[in-house]
């Protein structure tokens, strides 16, 4: 299949050609052609299998092909969300190739930056607009814009959106937007409350559970784990940058301060590295970002911020120096690496503290990965019992052990 099959105008065929791309990913195989038909779709695919794409070329043809009911301003006619100020830009690149293409206005707004150019951007309406929700609606309030003519709604990184802290912000979107319409969801994993939303939210949905796309578009990541005391885990990782000669890595860490900190340590040991978190302003994050893109550091500590939806082309390996909360969040983070087509690693440093949740991770994830040893960091903390289990078997005190220690404390 190519992609003048898919249904596409000569136009946007073109502009597919002039970005290199000679051949669809099944994902878009799949939905551009049930998306212009006007099709809601509930899609879920790998990271890195092209995703944006999928929706953006065919929505783009299909506002370019309906005429506007007025020329003084634009009617807001396709609506993306998505969940983090990165994502928000990223996305945004991509559709400018088509949006340009089709004589389209594109506004992309986000937070972390002044809300004042975004409101002089919109003057004159807009033809598409990328956003997070939490902007999206400050500038609803200033009557900068209105969402009553909007025809075709995304939800990029959709299970996200629903998580804590976007459902709220979403819900108050959705109140805005006309009953008929179509609506797109895209996402790498689908949570059991986004599945209960869906089937509320969306009509007749085409379903890409993609199981024949997941065979196809697996991604090559080789993954490990190794077993490390928790504080021998910054030297451990300088260790693995040295001898396999990484020059790209990104790194998750749980906490803001963490991001910082381990950052700030490798610098001070002769790595260049920077953190990206969410304390830190909008043009810093971007400056790390593409920092990080353009090689100029080797090493990007980051919170959970960069593991949904950020495209950094040929990174080779992903670090879980502190372990994800979920398995979810483990296939996004690791999925940052073997994007299209390359191959990637992904190494899990698993302590003593952490080995409990670890287990469950990889079973939730349906991945078994043994623990392996780094010579010269072996660890030495005991494994810690997991919660509600009541302790170590072997060395856990016996009801006789229980009753004696009772019987030696004094009555009170």
């Amino acid at each position: 299949m190519n992609f003048s099959e898919l249904g596409l105008s000569p136009a946007l065929l073109r502009t597919v050609a002039s970005m290199g791309l000679a051949t669809p990913t099944p994902i878009q195989g799949q939905a551009i052609p049930a998306v212009l038909q006007g099709r809601d779709v509930w899609a879920s695919a790998p990271t890195g299998s092209g995703k944006t794409l999928a929706y953006a070329l065919p929505l783009v043809q299909l506002v370019g092909q309906t005429p506007r009911q007025t020329n003084f301003r634009r009617p807001i006619r396709c609506l993306v969300l998505v969940p983090t100020r990165e994502l928000a830009v990223q996305v945004g690149q991509v559709l400018q190739h088509a949006t340009d293409t089709m004589g389209l206005k594109l506004a992309v707004v986000h937070g972390g930056v002044s809300i004042n150019p975004q409101m002089m951007a919109l003057r004159g309406g807009a033809d598409v607009v990328v956003a997070t929700t939490g902007r999206l609606l400050d500038l609803v309030a200033h009557n900068a814009l209105r969402l009553t003519d909007v025809q075709h709604l995304v939800l990029d990184e959709a299970d996200r959106l629903l998580e804590l802290g976007f459902a709220d912000e979403l819900q108050a979107v959705l109140a805005l937007l006309p009953a008929q319409r179509q609506t797109l969801l895209f996402s790498a994993t689908f949570a059991d409350d986004l599945s209960v939303w869906a089937q509320q939210a969306l009509r007749d949905p085409l379903r890409m559970r993609s199981d024949a796309i997941e065979a196809l578009d697996v991604p090559d990541i080789a993954q490990s784990a190794i077993a490390v005391d928790d504080k021998k885990r910054t030297a451990l990782l300088r260790h693995l940058i040295t001898a396999h000669g990484w020059q790209r890595v990104l790194v998750f860490v749980a906490t803001r301060y963490a991001c910082a900190h381990l950052a700030s340590k490798l610098c001070t040991a002769g790595v260049r590295a920077s953190a990206l978190h969410g304390d830190m302003s909008q043009g810093g994050r971007q400056a790390a970002l593409q920092d990080f893109k353009d090689s100029r550091i080797d090493v990007l500590v980051t919170t959970d911020l960069a593991s949904r939806g950020i495209d950094i082309a040929l990174l080779p390996v992903v670090v879980n120096y502190d372990l994800p909360r979920s398995a979810d969040d483990y296939t996004h983070r690791i999925g940052r690496t073997a994007r299209a087509g390359a191959q990637g690693q992904a190494v899990s440093f698993v302590s003593a503290q952490a080995l409990a949740h670890w287990r469950l991770v990889q079973k939730r994830a349906e991945v078994q990965l043994p623990l392996e040893v780094v010579p010269g960091f072996e660890p030495t903390d005991e494994p810690v019992p997991a919660p509600g289990v009541g302790g170590i078997k072997g060395k856990r005190p016996s009801k006789k052990d229980k009753l004696r220690a009772a019987s030696t404390q004094s009555p009170t």
